[in-house]
């Protein structure tokens, strides 16, 4: 679109950006456990050393630069992804409530509704990732981790009782270890669950495509929901729980159902194969295609820059909460 980014992230990002790297590869892919934070502060370090040359920096990496942006004297954006309503993050988002915040779902506001919030973006993908299919698949699909808020559990029960079966493409972090071995391994055994392990880019496109529908029965508030756009993507409808962005991604009875029980998911699993594919996909390409994402970023670089030599601009500070806009925008992609 025109613009010129610095991208720093690990050596084997693929981007046609400039690519300035704290470290050879992408961290979680490493052969041995390595210590994250340490390639953050080296990551922090090559930016303060560069900052000078951008018009503006845009953060991915939570709250880690904030000290930095308190005092860099330049625009800063940073886009939060993660869940926002534990307990230690208010006194910290308070200490640093100037600094300029974008949500990846207006539902993720809603712990910190003081906070700088300068727009709502949701993810977008680009519109030729996946090649989507209009004839309903005979299976229902889980695709995640196996943790306690994604309730697989959940998705298996649903499964059997709507009489299809479930394929479960999904990893086991560490974290969730324990969770997995008490709850989830021992439903694997039932007729009509097949797990198929962890799922690169390359078989994501045809598992999803290829399903009835994608179960997404979260128990969290979730942020956004990333695998529910790559699913509308591939023309496959959704059954997600009212938690979080759900009701912001998923159009009732378009796209998916919105459910509020195991009930209402089985009943929605039952008569899902009736909706329209084709408007799951069309949907995808109208709210979540990675160019509307990145132009609503580009909107929000061009008011944050030209605010930048004006008298609301205060050195070392930030702009304040634009109106408040709901229903605006979305995405997210890193830019320098």
């Amino acid at each position: 679109m025109g613009v010129e980014v610095t991208l720093f992230a690990s050596g084997d990002s693929v981007s046609s950006a400039e690519l300035v790297s704290p470290c050879p590869h992408a961290m979680r892919l490493a052969p041995r456990q390595l210590d994250a934070l340490a390639y953050h502060m080296l990551q922090l370090g090559q930016v303060s050393r560069r900052a000078a040359e951008f018009d503006l920096l845009h953060f991915h990496i939570d709250y880690l630069h904030y000290p930095f942006s308190r005092r860099v004297g330049m625009p800063t954006l940073t886009t939060l992804h993660g869940r926002l309503d534990l307990a230690d993050l208010d006194p910290l988002y308070r200490e640093y409530s100037e600094i300029p915040v974008v949500s990846i779902s207006d539902a993720q506001r809603e712990p910190l509704p003081w906070a700088n919030w300068q727009a709502t973006v949701h993810h977008g993908l680009p519109e030729d990732r996946y090649t989507p299919s209009f004839v309903p698949g005979g299976y229902l699909a889980f695709l995640g981790r196996l943790s306690p808020e994604k309730r697989p559990d959940w998705a298996i029960e649903i499964a059997r009782r709507a009489g299809l079966p479930l394929r479960i493409a999904a990893k086991v972090d560490p974290a969730d270890r324990a969770y997995y071995e008490s709850t989830v391994a021992p439903l694997l055994e039932q007729s009509h669950v097949e797990v198929v392990g962890e799922v690169g880019e390359g078989a994501k496109g045809p598992f999803l495509a290829g399903a009835r529908a994608l179960l997404f029965p979260v128990d969290w508030p979730e942020p956004f929901g990333l695998v529910m756009i790559e699913a509308l993507a591939c023309g496959t409808p959704v059954i997600a729980f009212r938690r979080g962005s759900i009701p912001e991604v998923v159009t009732h009875g378009v796209t998916g159902y919105v459910v509020d029980s195991l009930d209402d998911a089985v009943a929605a699993a039952e008569k899902v194969g009736e909706l329209d594919r084709r408007y799951c996909h069309l949907d995808f390409l109208e709210r979540f295609s990675a160019r509307r994402m990145a132009s609503d970023y580009l909107a929000l670089y061009e008011r944050m820059t030209a605010a930048r030599g004006s008298a609301d601009w205060i050195a070392g500070a930030t702009l304040p909460a634009p109106p408040v806009e709901t229903g605006s925008g979305e995405g997210d992609t890193p830019a320098g």
